[in-house]
């Protein structure tokens, strides 16, 4: 897609301040790897859609994925909505329900049918599953990424690294890649098990899932405080192409370049967006690796 003033304006710019020159541009989208999927900024009223309009005519280029988070979008109406999938699609961006899917479920399997069927035809192209706040069993989460797939759209399961104690299988009961049905009443207890979320990240995908987000709670909320051998150990069995990681801020989002490289998956707030670009086209081989990049601007 042939980029517009505003784009080249942000592309020389960038190149300007040493963030990159044409050997070290992303590849054009769609892509496989180096994505980033933005927060939406739009709840419930048509300005919001305006000042969404305004983001991505000046770093549609850069962004892969729109994410509804909190479920804002079972507050507007189908007419809004479908404008605002449409504005992203123009940009060649896909759209995320995000962490919605679990208050479906309650009303029964034929509900989650419906939303599926619902969100593709208001212009969703994937559907997240919060596999915490679901509370299913482990056969019963992927019959969901199952359908989602027979219906032509993206399944991302969400997980984190804690898990209820009554989910986490004896020791003497485990056996690799097999699934062990809880048998204790589930508690409050939260016990963390990166194993089990590899375990289980890895059947969804065998499933049929596209992608793995990762929640930051307790993993990489704050650069200072990062899971660093939980971040490697996931990388590690899961592969960067097929992880995505939630970072909270542009401090983050440093790391997670700095340690792997432009092709690390991120998902960030729509602030963050110039700065990641940034990060992502920075030959950090040279000039000054200094740890902070504040923006020259934020644009438009």
């Amino acid at each position: 897609m042939m980029r517009g003033w505003r784009e080249e304006v942000v592309a020389l710019s960038l190149r300007g301040y040493g963030y990159g020159n044409e050997e070290d541009d992303r590849p054009e989208k769609p892509r496989r790897y180096g994505v980033t999927e933005m927060r939406s900024p739009v709840y419930s009223f048509r300005p919001a859609n305006q000042a969404l309009q305004e983001i991505l005519d000046s770093l549609g280029p850069f962004v892969d994925g729109l994410k509804f988070s909190g479920g804002c979008h079972s507050l507007m109406g189908k007419e809004l909505v479908r404008e605002i999938t449409d504005l992203a699609h123009k940009h060649d961006i896909y759209v995320s329900t995000g962490d919605w899917a679990e208050h479906l479920l309650r009303q029964g399997p034929s509900s989650f049918k419906q939303y599926v069927e619902e969100c593709k035809a208001l212009g969703f192209d994937t559907i997240e599953l919060n596999a915490g706040s679901l509370k299913l069993p482990e056969d019963a989460l992927l019959r969901l990424v199952r359908l989602i797939k027979s219906s032509g759209l993206r399944a991302k399961p969400l997980f984190s690294v804690k898990f209820d104690s009554s989910d986490i299988p004896a020791s003497r009961d485990r056996a690799f890649g097999a699934y062990i049905a809880p048998v204790k009443k589930q508690t409050s207890e939260r016990v963390e098990d990166v194993d089990l979320l590899i375990r289980r990240a890895e059947r969804c995908l065998e499933a049929g899932a596209d992608m793995i987000m990762i929640d930051a709670d307790d993993i990489c909320q704050r650069a200072d405080s990062m899971r660093t051998d939980i971040v490697a150990k996931i990388i590690g069995r899961l592969g960067l192409e097929k992880t995505m990681f939630e970072a909270s801020n542009a401090s983050t989002s440093e790391w997670f370049v700095k340690r792997y490289g432009p092709r690390v998956n991120l998902f960030v707030d729509h602030s963050d967006v110039m700065n990641l670009e940034r990060l992502r086209g920075f030959n950090m081989r040279r000039g000054n690796p200094s740890s902070r990049f504040s923006s020259p601007f934020f644009l438009m």
